[in-house]
């Protein structure tokens, strides 16, 4: 577009970040940016990273809800007081040209700042609670349709992968040992916060393995944890996670392909290549299994239709078969509050005792018959000691 004059008022002024993959953009944006992203049916795990992010507003160049399945990231974003944005521009470009420079939204227009000067990029219109919670009310009425589609899809790929899925794994040199110990997964999935915290207990208690899923190592970092091996394909984790002395396992197509070593070997670490049809975080649990682990527990793992098709999958077919095939030994994480007690310790009585003791002691001490009771128990112990000497 030509070179305008700066529009004197605008909505929302701020430093543009875009990206292809909203994963990419939630780990450099930064508060009060513009996020500029192309996701269409936007999912809620990346819509809370960016409320988390503080950004000032969202266009997407794609709708936020296609109508194909009710994705609730849209909703997250509007109860936060994030405004949001489509715009009808097929011109991708705009994800390179923006990316990194001041940009303002003005009269539901997309105004950025070139070298040459300001520039109308792009027509934008912003949506409403209403028409988004219309959106969304569709979808839902249309979710049987889906979830026929979706299960049709998954019993189809499940027959055809069984027989993949009912040989070992490719057996490792792993230096961690799995086996009869705990063993934790992480994945960067819905409520993982809130599973962390409910666990942390259990991980003090049982010092498990913990595994982490792609991100699920970055959500460990944060929470004070650091995590024994890293497996993935290495697309959403950070040079950090990587870098924390964790075992890595780059999961690869069954064809050995593996995109993502090429970015463990940069960073000069070493890594395990295991070739496996699947998601990663069913390979980890797969993995965990065939290494004779006591006990395997996840966190923040994708179990339902919506979940999958938030990640852009039409059916569970690896879930499903690993899931079977593990059975008992495996426990959601959201299940362990009901099944765990914490143990007691000798360190937690004597703190309990200490803390029970010290007001106690306190009040006696105000008290007159107690003072004087303590003050001649004091003379008979330096006469005693005295004596003594």
């Amino acid at each position: 577009m030509g070179k305008q004059r700066w529009p004197h008022r605008f909505s929302y002024v701020g430093k543009i970040a875009a990206d292809r993959k909203t994963k990419n953009l939630c780990n450099r944006i930064n508060p009060s940016d513009i996020a500029v992203v192309d996701h269409p049916d936007m999912d809620e795990i990346a819509a809370l990273a960016l409320v988390r992010a503080n950004v000032r507003a969202v266009i997407n160049l794609s709708p936020f809800l296609t109508g194909t399945y009710p994705a609730e990231g849209a909703r997250r974003l509007l109860e936060a007081g994030i405004p949001l944005y489509e715009t009808a521009s097929a011109d991708k470009s705009i994800l390179d040209q923006a990316d990194g420079r001041p940009g303002a939204v003005w009269k539901e227009q997309l105004w950025v700042c070139s070298d040459k000067g300001w520039f109308r990029q792009a027509e934008l219109r912003r949506l409403t609670t209403k028409e988004i919670g219309q959106r969304w009310q569709e979808a839902n009425e249309r979710l049987d349709d889906v979830l026929s589609a979706f299960i049709d899809n998954t019993l189809r790929y499940a027959s055809a992968e069984k027989e993949w899925f009912l040989r070992p794994l490719k057996k490792l040199p792993l230096r961690t040992r799995l086996s009869d110990r705990h063993v934790v997964v992480v994945v960067r999935g819905r409520h993982y916060r809130e599973d962390l915290r409910m666990l942390s207990s259990y991980i003090r208690d049982y010092n498990p393995v913990l595994i982490a899923v792609d991100g699920g190592a970055d959500a460990l970092l944060e929470n004070g944890y650091i995590p024994d091996m890293i497996v993935g394909d290495m697309d959403s984790v950070t040079d950090q996670a990587l870098l924390s002395g964790a075992e890595i396992v780059v999961h690869a197509f069954q064809d050995g392909q593996a995109p993502g070593k090429a970015r463990v070997e940069r960073l000069g670490i070493s890594c395990h290549l295991l070739p496996a049809p699947g998601t990663s975080e069913d390979i980890a649990m797969l993995l965990a299994f065939e290494e004779k682990a006591k006990l395997i527990v996840t966190i923040g793992t994708h179990s339902t239709m919506i979940d999958f098709l938030e990640k852009g999958r039409k059916g569970m077919a690896s879930t499903l078969l690993v899931r079977t095939k593990i059975g008992s030994r495996l426990i959601d994480a959201k299940g362990v509050s009901q099944l765990y007690q914490p143990r007691w310790s000798w360190n937690w009585t004597g703190w309990l005792v200490a803390a029970t003791l010290v007001p106690v002691m306190a009040v006696l001490s105000l008290h007159p018959i107690t003072r004087h009771v303590m003050q001649l128990w004091w003379m008979q112990w330096r006469s005693w000691a005295f004596l003594g000497g």
